[in-house]
């Protein structure tokens, strides 16, 4: 990053204001944007968690913040500038414990001479009519109380009803616990064995003091406590980041001894690797992606979780080409985990909700038939296909493998606010 930074290096604040600012103007996702921010205003680590909570937080509550400026500024335009610091403000005022002083003067410190006024005055408006507004807002219609596009709670009420629709949106606008599936069981309780028991904190470092929670009904995953993960846990394979219902179409899948399994869209290889650790002797795994970038962080996962059992090939199941399947060979098991809309997981990808368009269901839809199709025709006539995505949506998933002509043997699915888990959805199909 060649400029010079807006405001002084350290200013969690600032490093927010800089990310929604560029956010507004490019197509960067969130998260990339704060990292290189991050990095950019040399921010310790405390201060990058409250940048992640500020700046995740204002996007997950976008539209509730604008409508609050619309009741407090009925009357004319405001520049962006002046909009972002404002959203800035009231997310401290409205949606943290962040005392009240702390967020008026941190946030007006960082607006313009000419916008400081403006923006002090609405701020301190806002305290002193807190109560009225948040009574208020009870009576928004649904897209501006939770912060979602309108097209999605309409289609979500018609799916499952009003009240599961609400409850999903107040789902997403919750920050997101990290799990870890246990890779590496023997070092996994070998690390937890050196920490006292009454200790809770833990290092970056070795994550001496580090002690995740079990989670009953994933027995192979934990869930970790808030803060950095200890280095020495992900760096040696120990444990590998990933939410307990990626698990669902693995266990569907159940790898049998001396099968062919492909992995068809694999990066970056958490599913892969699972099924790797569970694959009888005898099992070969193929995993491909289309993502030449990907394939290396790929590449680099299996390689610091010792996978060994896996080859990976480079092929886009969307346009196969005849030289990448001249040599492949029959399987008895695929695992499609399909590009999708990405509804389950909303609460973890925070730009999701405001990219999609209401068009993109019947897209995406097209894309996983198409690929489907290609994928199936690598398929021992006995074998079995596991149709996977992260999508809640009946048009990615049950419409779909109802429309595909393949027998569908069994379904599973995770749907966030019943399950409390990421959204996730596995049907296990094979040829009539």
């Amino acid at each position: 990053m060649s400029k010079k930074p807006s405001f002084k290096k350290g200013n969690p604040r600032g490093c927010v204001l800089e990310c929604l600012m560029e956010w507004e103007n490019t197509s960067t996702y969130a998260n990339e944007l704060l990292d290189r921010y991050a990095d950019f205003y040399q921010l310790k680590p405390v201060d990058r968690g409250l940048a992640k909570e500020l700046l995740f937080g204002m996007l997950r509550h976008l539209y509730f913040l604008d409508q609050i400026i619309n009741e407090l500024r009925q009357k004319g335009s405001l520049k962006l500038s002046a909009q972002c610091l404002l959203r800035l403000g009231l997310y401290q005022i409205f949606k943290t414990k962040i005392a009240d002083h702390a967020a008026v003067n941190e946030t007006v410190s960082l607006a313009a001479k000419h916008e400081r006024g403006l923006v002090n005055a609405i701020l301190r408006n806002a305290i002193r009519q807190r109560d009225e507004l948040e009574e208020k807002s009870k009576n928004w219609p649904l897209d501006d109380r939770y912060s979602h596009p309108d097209f999605l709670i309409e289609r979500w009420t018609k799916n499952y009803g009003e009240e599961a629709a609400i409850a999903l949106c107040e789902w997403n606008n919750t920050p997101s616990p990290v799990y870890a599936r246990i890779h590496d069981e023997e070092g996994y309780h070998q690390r937890l064995n050196r920490v006292p028991s009454e200790s809770v904190q833990g290092t970056v470092e070795d994550g001496t003091g580090y002690r995740p929670e079990p989670v009953e009904e994933y027995p192979e995953f934990v869930k970790l406590p808030p803060g950095a993960v200890p280095v020495e846990w992900i760096e040696s394979g120990t444990i590998y980041i990933q939410d307990p219902s990626t698990s669902i179409a693995c266990w569907l899948l159940a790898p049998q001894p001396d099968e062919m399994i492909l992995d068809a869209c694999a990066a970056p290889g958490g599913k892969t690797a699972l099924l790797a650790s569970m694959a009888p002797s005898g099992t070969k795994i193929i995993a491909t992606d289309s993502n030449e970038s990907r394939l290396k962080l790929m590449e680099e996962n299996f390689a610091r979780l010792q996978v060994e059992n896996v080859e990976v090939r480079e092929i886009d199941w969307a346009r196969p080409t005849s030289k990448q399947l001249q040599d492949l060979p029959m399987f008895d098991a695929i695992l499609l985990d399909l590009p999708c809309s990405n509804t389950g997981v909303m609460r973890r990808r925070i730009d999701v909700r405001w990219r999609l368009q209401p068009g993109d269901f019947q897209q995406l839809a097209a894309l996983q038939l198409k690929i489907l199709k290609n994928a199936v025709q690598q398929l021992k006539p006995d074998g079995r296909i596991i149709f996977s995505t992260c999508s809640i949506d009946p048009e990615e998933n049950r419409e779909l493998i109802e429309a595909s002509g393949l027998k569908i043997e069994e379904v599973r699915e995770c749907l966030p606010w019943r399950d409390g888990f990421d959204g996730a959805f596995a049907a296990c199909l094979r040829l009539h």
